[in-house]
């Protein structure tokens, strides 16, 4: 884990978040807590990641997200580098049937 993302604010919102139970509760939560620009580009971010961990080019995740060359290499440093967030998440989601 990123130690600059380490504070107590971020485990109240990160604490806040894991309460939430159903898809309803958390777009009533994202709506109010985030612009729909800010709402769109996490969305954005998480469909590079899954096009990315499928093996997608950059031209076809661009093509298809309308994302940049930057946040794409963004993503993929996160998939390779990072902290495996997206890969629990994406385990999950596929163990559930949703990915």
């Amino acid at each position: 884990m990123n130690p600059r993302l380490k504070e107590m604010n971020v485990d109240t919102l990160f604490e806040a978040i894991l309460r939430l139970e159903t898809l309803e509760e958390c777009y009533n939560f994202f709506d109010d807590l985030c612009t729909v620009q800010e709402l769109k580009a996490l969305t954005q971010r998480l469909q590079v990641a899954v096009m990315l961990s499928e093996g997608k080019v950059y031209s076809d995740i661009v093509a298809k997200t309308g994302a940049s060359t930057a946040t794409i290499s963004r993503v993929n440093r996160s998939l390779n580098y990072g902290s495996d967030g997206y890969k629990v998440v994406f385990e999950r989601l596929a163990k559930d049937g949703l990915l």
